[in-house]
């Protein structure tokens, strides 16, 4: 397998489902580690986090314990809250199954900690941490349970905390097993994050996501077969970008061309063509509709006109006429895409000189729509034998691979990537990007990303990006990918003077400036 250069193997990055956590555990008690420490680690870990939140704590706790080792978790939390001089009290939902939390429980009891006979008041103020089924969860859960929780939770009264995975939902899918899972203002994730609390259907229950560390060893991580990292904001100060000469003239500071905007859709083009210009790229060109390239001087005056693209009847650009004048191999990238709207007869004519392109080729928006309803359809990727990367939203993705199913956003992204040897960045509150070995998956991103235009910028941004980092390294990974897409979202994060796509740009030049300042002189 392929050197992971970013983010690390670690218990923060690392995601797994609830089946690559079992086996890990079992590992470590093969290996000598009790599950009595074990249990008592996990506890012990999310009640000093709980300390550290004390106004959490000021009303009292109640813990409502599960029958099986997540409810264990929940009974040692209970225990060292009570030693602390907090009032805590706890409910069994459910008969006991497991002899630890059974012991756990009594012990509890003898110390003088309240077992309740009667569910809990949820009009109550005190916090309710919910310990009931956690990562090994496989079935419906009570309907009752779940809405005494979301009562709690939509009442305001106090807060609702999940130890691992909120009740009710699936640790693997990220959606309830039946209606609703509990809604939850945290979780805590035990260990390493579970795949189903990354997924956009997980973000209505999981609340705000917290890591647990329980001390799985980095020997273990390092053996998990697929991998999948969490990457958030904090992770941009580990992105390394490669540094360049100097002396390198504009030509050798990467050179990309962008193929983008239609009558119909005029303003993608000036979006695309401002994420090329905010990634600091050496030389850009661009093929634009006659509307656009009239006044391209205005707005983007270092864009080099590489030719105009005609409209058929509907408004859509027609690129076959323009591209067959054009010499490609003078480019390190090409992103084609952003608002050039349907035309299949066109798209048929357009295609082999899009396969024959040997650089990095990045398709978009409906390019990917052309290519779905073509005679090829997705078997375009396997036709071409260059670096492809594609950037479908959901309902794109379903129309290029509708016969690839799968549980999760993450699985879906690759299988696509695997089966067609391209990379995908798949779209949506948490985006994904994988290649055909690993994927990694945007987590905590700022809701200003899903704004209209954004997508375009971003097109832009990777051509021009990758495109200098091409003339560095011919044979840049996907990993790359994923940095151009968190830079783009915590440029619209950062933005001050608004949240348009043109705002963002601007803010994005100036992250680039900063990120490559002693890389680009």
């Amino acid at each position: 397998m392929n050197e992971i250069v970013w983010p690390t193997i670690d218990s923060k990055h690392l995601i797994v489902d609830s089946k690559q956590m079992l086996i890990l555990e079992k590992e470590m008690f093969s290996d000598g580690m009790p599950q009595e420490a074990l249990m008592e680690k996990a506890g012990i870990q999310i009640s000093r986090w709980l300390l550290k939140r004390k106004p959490l704590l000021k009303h009292g706790i109640t813990v409502l314990i599960g029958p099986g080792h997540n409810g264990g978790d929940g009974a040692v939390i209970a225990r060292e809250l009570f030693l602390k001089g907090f009032l805590v009290q706890v409910w069994c939902p459910f008969p006991i199954k497991k002899t630890l939390t059974n012991n756990h429980l009594n012990y509890l009891t003898s110390i003088g900690v309240t077992k309740l006979v009667e569910p809990p008041n949820a009009n109550g103020k005190e916090l309710w941490i919910d310990a009931v089924f956690g990562n090994n969860q496989t079935r419906i859960v009570d309907n009752k349970l779940i809405k005494l929780f979301n009562q709690k939770f939509h009442n305001k009264y106090g807060k609702v905390i999940s130890i691992d995975i909120p009740t009710g939902l699936c640790p693997n899918k990220g959606k309830p097993f039946l209606d609703n899972a509990v809604k939850a203002d945290y979780t805590l994730a035990i260990g390493l994050n579970k795949i189903g609390l990354i997924q956009d259907s997980a973000l209505p229950f999981i609340g705000e996501l917290n890591h647990i560390d329980v001390g799985v060893p980095i020997s273990k991580l390092s053996k998990v077969d697929r991998r999948i990292f969490k990457v958030t904001y904090k992770d941009l100060k580990n992105i390394d970008l490669p540094s360049l000469p100097k002396n390198s003239n504009k030509y050798k500071r990467g050179r990309t061309l962008l193929i983008a905007g239609s009558e119909k859709y005029p303003g993608a083009a000036y979006l695309a063509l401002k994420g090329a210009i905010s990634s600091g790229a050496g030389f850009i060109s661009a093929v634009l509709p006659e509307l656009v390239a009239e006044s391209i001087w205005q707005v983007a005056p270092e864009i080099v006109l590489k030719g105009t693209m005609q409209s058929n009847q509907n408004g859509n650009a027609s690129l076959s006429s323009v591209l067959k004048n054009i010499d490609l191999s003078a480019f390190d990238s090409l992103a084609l895409g952003p608002g050039i709207g349907i035309d299949y007869d066109d798209w048929e004519k357009s295609k082999d000189y899009l396969l024959s392109f040997e650089g990095l080729l990045i398709l978009d928006a409906d390019a990917l729509n052309r290519i779905s309803e073509s005679k090829l359809g997705s078997k375009f990727f396997l036709e071409r034998k260059f670096k492809t990367w594609i950037t479908p939203h959901t309902k794109e993705f379903s129309r290029l691979f509708p016969h690839i199913k799968g549980e999760t956003n993450v699985g879906l992204a690759l299988k696509a990537a695997k089966e067609f040897n391209i990379s995908v960045l798949l779209k949506g509150a948490n985006s994904i990007v994988a290649d055909d070995q690993k994927a990694w998956q945007l987590f905590g991103t700022d809701s200003q990303t899903a704004r209209a235009g954004l997508g375009d910028l971003l097109s832009g941004f990777v051509a021009g990006s990758s495109a200098i980092d091409l003339t560095f390294c011919r044979n840049i990974k996907t990993d790359f990918f994923a940095k151009y897409v968190l830079l783009h979202s915590f440029a619209a994060s950062k933005c001050k003077t608004g949240s348009n796509a043109y705002a963002i740009g601007d803010e994005l030049s100036k992250l680039m400036r900063n990120k490559k300042t002693r890389q680009i002189s």
